[in-house]
């Protein structure tokens, strides 16, 4: 099971659904789960663990898989659209340097202009999966950040955009989060879970991709309207 795979099993969400395909994300990561399941099971990792007398733990393969290609197969997802509106999109770790090579002209900009300053203590990129930015100029549009439910980073999103917020090179960015929401965190605005508020308060928006219909709000908003917003935002 890889990437590969699940943009195979998207399209097919696509074929049937069309605009709506988003809505099934869940869905696909549990038709994933299983040919993942089968995959691990005759592994070298499962094998070797059968050898030292213990479970294959399939659930920690599971939920490190899903994890990291969440965010892949929302890049895939909004890639073009971005790319229609002039824009580039970017994996997070693209700002990474790979066996002692120098960033490409362009992403090292890029780099330089998502900074976080801490002072003495140097220069970090903030934790996002997903960069939105003008090629011309290496400017940053928005940063995004994915998980399958709120509770795993929204409160590490909101102190991403508090600190890119507090210094004028990158108060500008915008931070949004984008999320499958499997536990209901946003489904409803009152009474309001935490997740949410946080969302609302810290962030610049949430956007779902779900098959339950949220009580929507300015910050939290079904996955359908992010390339709409996004349209606004390069407009202003």
């Amino acid at each position: 099971m890889t990437i590969k795979d699940l943009i195979a099993i998207y399209k097919n969400k696509k074929a049937q659904y069309g605009e709506n395909a988003y809505k099934y994300i869940s869905n696909l990561l549990t038709e994933a789960k299983e040919q993942h399941k089968a995959d691990f099971l005759v592994s070298k990792v499962a094998q070797k663990a059968r050898k030292e007398g213990r479970e294959p733990d399939h659930e920690q393969s599971w939920r490190a898989f899903k994890g990291k290609n969440l965010e892949k197969l929302i890049e895939y997802i909004i890639t073009d659209e971005v790319q229609n509106l002039g824009l580039k999109v970017i994996n997070g770790s693209s700002l990474e340097r790979t066996e002692g090579k120098n960033l490409p002209e362009e992403l090292s900009k890029v780099k330089r202009n998502l900074l976080v300053d801490y002072g003495e203590y140097g220069c970090h990129l903030p934790d996002v999966d997903l960069i939105i930015y003008e090629p011309k100029n290496s400017k940053i549009i928005a940063v995004l950040s994915s998980k399958v439910t709120l509770r795993e980073r929204i409160a590490q999103t909101g102190y991403w955009k508090l600190k890119l917020a507090m210094d004028s090179m990158t108060k500008h960015i915008r931070v949004y989060f984008i999320t499958p929401d499997e536990d209901g965190t946003l489904t409803s605005k009152y009474p309001t879970k935490k997740g949410r508020a946080i969302v609302e308060v810290d962030t610049d928006g949430c956007y779902v991709l779900s098959e339950i219909n949220i009580e929507e709000s300015d910050k939290v908003k079904m996955f359908d309207k992010f390339i709409l917003d996004l349209k606004r935002l390069i407009k202003q």
